[in-house]
């Protein structure tokens, strides 16, 4: 089990020291935000849903029994605890399975959804993670991104800027929108804020790759 000096990024300090606390300290922070924002897409029932990043399975209860969930993370002890949490909810259209969210080991096009909620700074290359759920994720299938951003206010982002070393030890880096989505086939649907105060942008977008169907016929 790395130490905090020894962790990357990806390796927070909170994922490998307090991990039987991230649920007792971050629910009522995210919960309410990505609960009304999973509502808001209208998952069909059949729908294949991927959550990368799903950590203590925080976001699971907001998903519809009508759908099939997969989280993945690379944390075991999250990991755990999210099992705990489906096996006590009896919840059978959720798994979790241990996975490198920039290495996803899906095929093309599996899923209809994909979901990365605070997730895309704790990673060491957020465009690689877009990358991998451009490619599970189906053409004009739903890629949802929730996550503190570099601010656009050139005061807000020197002092991004100034806290980065901090936020690095603790296992979090600052992540440019507009370089995280360069290159990415996708339409944004929606991007907003909850509040005008809040640190945390939502970002629904459609998934504009070409499909096989249509690559063929070219």
């Amino acid at each position: 089990m790395p130490t905090l000096g020894d962790t990357q990024a990806h390796e927070s300090k909170i994922y490998y020291e307090f991990s039987h606390l991230y649920d007792r300290v971050f629910t009522r922070v995210f919960y309410p935000r990505i609960g009304m924002v999973v509502r808001s897409l209208g998952i069909k029932p059949g729908a294949e849903v991927l959550e990368v990043g799903a950590g203590t399975g925080l976001a699971f209860q907001a998903y519809p029994s009508h759908c099939h969930v997969t989280g993945v993370d690379l944390a075991a002890e999250m990991l755990e605890q999210a099992q705990e949490k489906i096996s006590w909810n009896g919840w059978r259209h959720i798994e979790v399975k241990e996975m490198d969210a920039l290495n996803l080991k899906f095929a093309d096009n599996t899923f209809d959804y994909t979901t990365a909620f605070h997730v895309v700074s704790v990673v060491p290359d957020a465009k690689r993670l877009i990358g991998e759920a451009v490619r599970v994720t189906k053409p004009n299938g739903t890629i949802v991104i929730i996550n503190h951003f570099r601010s656009r206010n050139p005061i807000l982002s020197r002092l991004d800027t100034m806290v980065e070393p901090i936020c690095r030890q603790l296992g979090w880096h600052t992540v440019d929108l507009d370089e995280m989505l360069e290159g990415q086939p996708l339409q944004v649907a929606q991007q907003y804020k909850t509040s005008r105060h809040s640190l945390f942008t939502i970002i629904v977008a459609k998934n504009a790759k070409v499909s096989p169907a249509m690559a063929v016929g070219s």
